[in-house]
């Protein structure tokens, strides 16, 4: 699965983030690291919605 990520040049290094998944962020040294770290910080994400999402009614919606 892909996501668009946001990266932003800092004083630190780089900071990156997933525009669809508020509060995803990570950072980095370097924009290799930055990247690198945003996969877990995502995966993480995921995680905790669906451990949040645990024992509630859903659905699921196909979109284009």
């Amino acid at each position: 699965m892909k996501y668009k990520v946001n990266l932003k040049k800092t004083d630190e290094g780089y900071a990156v983030w997933v525009p669809g998944l508020p509060g995803c962020w990570s950072q980095g040294r370097t924009e290799e690291e930055a990247l690198e770290n945003i996969k877990d910080a995502i995966q993480a994400y995921l995680e905790t919605v669906e451990e949040l999402s645990k024992n509630k009614e859903s659905r699921y919606v196909e979109v284009g």
